[in-house]
């Protein structure tokens, strides 16, 4: 039997996808994040080849895949993409291999054809857009040194920074510093410094809930990161809407992602801030994987590219 592999993976998880040559799912499981770095490539592919291998199994076929589309969290800087790309080649689980960003999965399987936007918040964030006539443009996306803004590493460093501004008495007292300190279990604000350095940017978004809970208690410090995560975010759709326009009809928005999907802590506050804004809320969910999965699918025939 032909068939193809589609992995979607972010910062949190890795998903793997196996459809036949009709787009039929055949079988599917997860591994750990994968994000894709020139440094440490090995990392992603070894989350990769675990999801796809565990979707073989389920699928009750024999690895190797016509076609491998992996749609992968920092894959949009090439030399990251390159390295990921000889690992998974060497790897046996597919005939060819192409490595692209997780985003572009995501856009395929909530855009397949015709104009819209789609902004993404989980650990990062990122809104990218087709226009009418086909161009194509983003706005953040930059990582977590430059950008990410309204994304769960950059709430969650903020959560740290104001709890070690409050103990200082640089800024008010705040709820999130009980809340940190649990979610976390240490005792001493000075714990935070080791746990800090060596945090990855999953663990640091990790503490997004703590943020939402004190917020929930009425904590103004708490409440200001989401707002202002909130506009970040809005701020993304904004660029995007100006860069591609003018539109001949309000485009169709896509929420996705932890933070902003179906049920996301910062979904409600968005929608009305980008209310005033010419756009088309589009409901429902979608299937990064099955995105990549329809790459795939593609790809045959097409040298993998």
């Amino acid at each position: 039997m032909s068939f193809v592999i589609g992995v979607d993976g972010g910062g949190t998880r890795t998903r793997a996808l196996i459809v036949d040559e009709r787009g039929l799912e055949l079988g599917r499981a997860e591994a750990a994040g994968a994000v894709a770095t020139a440094k440490s490539p090995e990392r992603s592919a070894t989350a990769v080849v675990q999801a796809v291998r565990g979707a073989a199994e389920r699928a009750c076929v024999d690895l190797p895949a016509a076609v491998l589309w992996a749609g992968l969290s920092g894959a949009g800087h090439e030399k990251a993409r390159v390295a990921v790309s000889a690992l998974l080649e060497r790897s046996g689980v597919a005939k060819r291999v192409v490595v692209g960003s997780d985003v572009r999965a995501a856009f395929e399987a909530a855009f397949p054809e015709g104009p819209g936007i789609l902004l993404i918040a989980g650990t990062g964030s990122i809104a990218w857009a087709r226009s009418p006539e086909g161009r194509i443009g983003r706005a953040g996306g930059w990582g977590q040194h430059l950008g990410d803004e309204g994304g769960g590493y950059a709430i969650g460093l903020g959560a740290l920074r104001s709890v070690v501004r409050a103990e200082d008495g640089r800024e008010p007292a705040t709820l999130m510093r009980d809340e940190v300190f649990l979610a976390l279990a240490v005792g001493d604000p000075t714990d935070l410094i080791p746990w800090a350095a060596g945090a990855s940017k999953a663990e640091v978004a990790g503490l997004v809930p703590s943020v939402v809970r004190a917020a929930a208690r009425g904590d103004p410090a708490a409440s200001e990161l989401l707002d202002g995560a909130v506009r970040e975010l809005v701020r993304h759709v904004a660029a995007i809407l100006e860069r591609l326009g003018p539109w001949p009809a309000p485009p169709p928005l896509f929420l996705w992602g932890g933070l902003i999907g179906e049920g996301g802590p910062l979904r409600e506050r968005l929608v009305r801030e980008l209310a005033p804004y010419d756009v088309e809320l589009h409901p429902g969910q979608i299937d990064p994987a099955m995105g990549a999965a329809k790459l795939a699918l593609g790809a045959i025939g097409e040298g993998g590219r």
